[in-house]
């Protein structure tokens, strides 16, 4: 079972990084999404951040996936560079770029908190999970790890539900389901990570190796 959800997990991970790569790699900015933006687009802050975004997060919700396969892990070089090329993303493309685009989210407050909250945890996560491995702590390292990709795989949920709410929405109004899509779309991965990591460290779970990755 666990594998046949990892597959499902690559399988939607691809095609939405495929899509994204497909969709906006002409830089064209002719999709329906950022003629929505338009005003946004127009301060010329929103562009750089929304290609710094859209694509460090594709390729990092790529690298990060691989880390937590052993063939991967127990490649040390490999393992390294995927994790330096994660972190990188997310610290200085993907994170920087959703705190610019959060601010021009115009759906109120209660999803503006959500994003931020979100975007807020997520560095704090991938920041964390650096330390804690350049210390030698690894099985703290890995939870913490968990934490971080749990949140970049909100990028998957968040337009799983997009499509959800939309096909089978009912004629319920779509911005009033947006509150509902935004802190669905990553509060329940962190759950499951959390039951995880509760579930390991219940079962004395620990990290055989060195002390460093």
């Amino acid at each position: 079972m666990g594998k046949i959800l990892r597959y499902i997990a690559l399988f939607w991970i691809v095609f939405l990084c495929a899509g994204t790569f497909y969709q906006y790699i002409d830089f064209k900015h002719q999709s329906v999404f950022l003629q929505l933006k338009q005003k946004a687009v127009e301060t010329g802050w929103y562009l750089p951040a929304f290609y710094c975004h859209i694509f460090g997060s594709s390729i990092i919700l790529i690298a990060g996936f691989f880390q937590f396969s052993k063939k991967v892990y127990n490649n040390r070089p490999l393992h390294k560079a995927l994790g330096k090329l994660y972190v990188f993303g997310v610290l200085f493309f993907a994170s920087p770029g959703a705190y610019v685009m959060t601010l021009f989210i115009n759906r109120g407050p209660a999803v503006f908190a959500s994003f931020f909250i979100q975007n807020t945890l997520w560095v704090i996560f991938t920041l964390s999970a650096w330390l804690l491995v350049m210390n030698g702590k690894i099985d703290e390292h890995i939870r913490m790890m968990r934490r971080s990709y749990g949140l970049a795989f909100a990028a998957v949920t968040l337009r799983f539900y997009i499509w959800l709410f939309t096909i089978f929405g009912q004629g319920v109004n779509f911005p009033n389901n947006y509150i509902i899509i935004a802190f669905l779309s990553w509060v329940p991965n962190l759950l499951l990570v959390e039951a995880i990591n509760y579930y390991e460290r219940k079962n004395g779970f620990k990290v055989e190796g060195s002390k460093t990755l």
